[in-house]
């Protein structure tokens, strides 16, 4: 099958990311079938999408009627009737291994034979999961990040029964509906934006619990110096950029004294323990009483969405 033959996507899921990966195809021409297990869960799901379809309109980044977008959206709660004609699933429900194997095994016995099936997991393995289907050779892990209406990274990551021409035609499919798709050779724990920013995290958590700076400190110094130039050379080409022999003497001395913890972080453990939980809970590391939060949320999201529309321009 070609990225052309792909005519109607089926949705699982309708909610933090699933509502938004519905709306990216259905902005991108595709006729969408949008399930969710109940009519409460569907209508939260249409809210958020009205809501996101207005802000891109809002912005200048919708080229129609932000009607004419929602009329391609099919809510239902009937997961046979979702995929039975579609060719191209793809599934954002909860993150338990065991449920996504149950439902990936229902939604095998309704779809046709040559449909793709993609899940939108954080980091369980691929191979786990397709290890309960009869043709695992059509299945892939399609991981976009949060929020996925506005962030352009979609890692495609085979399973060990992966066929390369599955993995080729997601990317394909996820360029075309405005992303930046990143095929990874294989899988592993976590996938790789997520490894990366556990490494990133595991040091910033040590170094406040090491006395070494606050985490005030810790953010700015990320957000003025690495977090600038990675959003425009990455890591490794950064490295090239600065002399492999600098990196290599600074990694011969500071490798040792990195945190190194392989459990559960102590630092976060603590913090859950104590239910503070971030914004969800009102305090984490930062206090987010009162309307901090969520107007760091609004801040970045306008931000992310100027990068958005900075790299459709291009």
């Amino acid at each position: 099958m070609k990225v052309t033959d792909i005519k109607r996507i089926a949705n699982i899921g309708a909610g933090t990311m699933g509502h938004a990966t519905a709306l990216q195809f259905a902005m991108h021409g595709y006729p969408v079938n949008l399930y969710d297990r109940d009519e409460d869960g569907l209508a939260r799901g249409k809210k958020l999408i009205e809501h996101d379809l207005a802000t891109f309109q809002q912005a200048g980044m919708l080229d129609e009627d932000p009607a004419t977008v929602l009329q391609r959206i099919n809510y239902t709660t009937d997961l046979a009737d979702a995929v039975s004609a579609t060719d191209f699933v793809i599934e954002s429900i909860v993150e338990n291994q065991q449920i996504k194997q149950t439902v990936w095994q229902e939604i095998e016995q309704s779809v046709r034979p040559t449909t793709v099936l993609a899940t939108n997991t954080s980091g369980l393995s691929p191979t786990a999961l397709q290890s309960v289907l009869k043709h695992p050779e059509r299945f892939v892990v399609a991981h976009f990040w949060n929020p996925a209406q506005l962030m352009p990274l979609v890692e495609v990551v085979p399973g060990q029964n992966t066929d390369s021409a599955t993995v080729q035609l997601t990317v394909e499919l996820m360029n075309k509906i405005g992303k930046h798709a990143v095929p990874l050779k294989k899988e592993a724990l976590g996938f790789v934006g997520n490894r990366i920013q556990l490494a990133v995290l595991r040091e910033a958590f040590h170094i406040v619990d090491e006395g070494i700076a606050s985490p005030e400190a810790v953010d700015d110094i990320v957000k003025y110096s690495l977090g600038r130039r990675w959003n425009l050379v990455g890591p490794i080409a950064s490295a090239d950029l600065g002399g492999l022999d600098v990196f290599k003497n600074i990694s011969s001395y500071l490798y040792a004294d990195l945190a190194n913890e392989t459990g559960t972080d102590p630092t976060l453990a603590k913090k859950v323990e104590a239910s503070e939980l971030g914004l969800k809970t009102g305090h984490g590391f930062f206090d987010w009483q009162g309307d901090a939060g969520q107007q760091m949320v609004a801040n970045r999201d306008q931000k992310l969405l100027k990068q958005l529309k900075d790299d459709q321009q291009k």
